[in-house]
């Protein structure tokens, strides 16, 4: 049986929802329909980051067997990324554009995928075939992340930039402006980052990765009121919690250890799952609000053998620094040489990191 989730106070997405639903089941085994349903589910785990809604996506593409027709594919390949089997997502990327190879949405997240695995070469030609079935603000979104992740911060927020004056949906928008944050601050312009995170908030769209990003840029602005502030209401969300639950300890709050305890718990059942797709985040947890530098490490280490962006490449740094094994952090290092990232932040903890090694 599939757990039904909490329905919000006037969520506008509960009618839309149960009339897929409805559409659905009076059509039968109708693979369009089921795609359309399993899609919003797909949405809404993004928007809302809880995995849950994954787990209907997957009991409504297991109703169908194989040969999967290649919208379902697609969806099937959304679902195990956001489970981080990135080798089983490719495959269904692939057959999919084996089957229709004008699927943009394949494309784009197969350049997703290889930019999470550093492979910067495999991301530019997913870009490239973005280009060439004329997805401009796609070819735009993926080109401008390949950039700043290879070394090119200016170019990378002048190619994001003009996606985005060439974008009219409000998601497109909003994950463009979300990253032009994240690049204003990678460039040492934490203003213009604030602009673009606030004009991301003003398009009132639910969106975790946002709210992550914003709630970190507070956090290193030293600004965990504005995160308390910003983030109430979404406990349910691990990675939000996970702000919460350090801006709480900054300002030695009184739900500091409610929270903290909130973790452990959701780590510890995710742990019994097999589970391991918020290691970054337990690895955080573990240095920051634990103190337990030696299995942030572990953590982070690992984490960073499957994803390897700027983000997971600091808390490994970090860790790494905490623990006094900077050798742990050689990788990031590595990487930072060969790709040329330019985060100053970045950079000085990789040094420092090397210091500790020769210690």
């Amino acid at each position: 049986m599939i757990e039904r989730l909490p329905v919000r106070a006037n969520d506008g997405t509960t009618r839309e929802l149960a009339g897929l639903r409805r559409a659905q089941a009076a059509a039968g085994h109708n693979p369009q329909l089921a795609a359309q349903l399993a899609e919003r589910y797909f949405d809404l785990a993004m928007a809302r980051g809880d995995p849950r809604y994954v787990g209907y996506v997957e009991a409504v593409v297991a109703r169908f067997g194989e040969p999967l027709p290649p919208s379902l594919r697609v969806i099937r390949g959304l679902a195990r990324q956001y489970r981080h089997d990135f080798v089983g997502a490719l495959d269904d990327f692939a057959a999919a554009l084996a089957q229709d190879p004008d699927l943009a949405t394949a494309h784009a997240w197969r350049g997703a995928i290889f930019l999470v695995q550093a492979d910067y070469v495999a991301a530019q030609r997913e870009c490239e075939a973005l280009q060439r079935l004329d997805r401009a603000v796609l070819f735009g979104a993926c080109t401008g992340l390949v950039q700043a992740y290879g070394g090119k911060l200016e170019s990378a927020y002048q190619t994001l930039q003009a996606a985005l004056a060439k974008a009219g949906d409000p998601g497109n928008r909003l994950w463009l402006l979300t990253h032009l944050g994240e690049v204003a601050d990678w460039r040492g312009k934490p203003e213009l980052a604030e602009k673009h995170y606030r004009d991301a908030l003003a398009l009132g769209r639910e969106d975790v990765y946002l709210l992550a990003a914003w709630g970190d840029f507070l956090l290193d602005a030293g600004r965990p009121q504005d995160v308390l502030k910003q983030l109430a209401g979404w406990e349910p969300s691990d990675n939000l919690l996970l702000r919460l639950a350090e801006a709480e300890a900054a300002v030695k709050g009184p739900n500091a250890a409610r929270l903290a305890q909130m973790l452990d718990d959701r780590f510890a059942a995710a742990r019994l799952r097999g589970d391991t797709t918020h290691q970054a985040e337990e690895a955080r947890y573990q240095l920051r609000l634990r103190g337990n530098a030696k299995e942030a490490l572990r953590l982070a280490a690992e984490n960073y053998r499957v994803q390897r962006e700027p983000r997971d490449a600091r808390i490994l740094l970090e860790a790494a620094i905490a623990a006094g094994d900077g050798a742990a952090a050689q990788a990031v290092r590595d990487w930072l040489a060969s790709s040329g990232f330019e985060d100053a932040r970045l950079r000085r903890l990789a040094q420092e990191s090397a210091l500790v090694t020769r210690r």
